[in-house]
């Protein structure tokens, strides 16, 4: 008897604790419910973040881009449009090509940050920079990701 009471009183805590902790943790933040992302004061000002992933295999069987050139890429066809700055990082992506293989490679995820008043033509430029890459190094596609959000520097 004593057992049953043991193991009753176990999940009644258990239960207890899992339907009360949310509502504490909202409590600890003076009651508001709202995330704590929200709390944050505003900073910044509107931009747009977009991210382009770059594969570096050559399905026409050529050598795969090299860093050198790509760096080169990034020098003549991505930095006169974006001076203000960028961001790459090396990756190992993974890719399924139109024939359905799944193939891996080394890659390079480019990111760029540009007010949002200037998105129009950010745009326009993104989308030739994507058009150059796989003209010149017979890619089937370059990814993009685009996200809005406040930045300050």
């Amino acid at each position: 008897m004593n057992r049953t009471r043991g193991r009753t009183a176990l999940a009644t805590a258990a239960l207890l604790l899992t339907v009360a902790a949310p509502a504490a943790y909202a409590a600890f933040d003076g009651g508001d419910t709202a995330p704590a992302a929200s709390l944050a004061p505003a900073r910044g000002t509107p931009y747009v973040q977009t991210q382009l992933f770059f594969g570096t295999a050559r399905p026409d069987g050529e050598p795969a881009v090299t860093e050198r050139r790509f760096m080169a890429f990034v020098d003549a066809e991505i930095t006169p449009d974006f001076p203000a700055g960028l961001t790459v990082q090396r990756g190992h992506g993974q890719w399924r090509d139109a024939t359905g293989t799944v193939g891996k490679e080394r890659s390079y995820q480019l990111i760029l940050l540009y007010p949002v008043a200037a998105a129009r033509t950010s745009d326009r430029r993104i989308e030739e920079i994507r058009r150059v890459y796989q003209k010149t190094f017979g890619q089937e596609s370059v990814g993009r990701v685009d996200l809005r959000g406040d930045a300050d520097f």
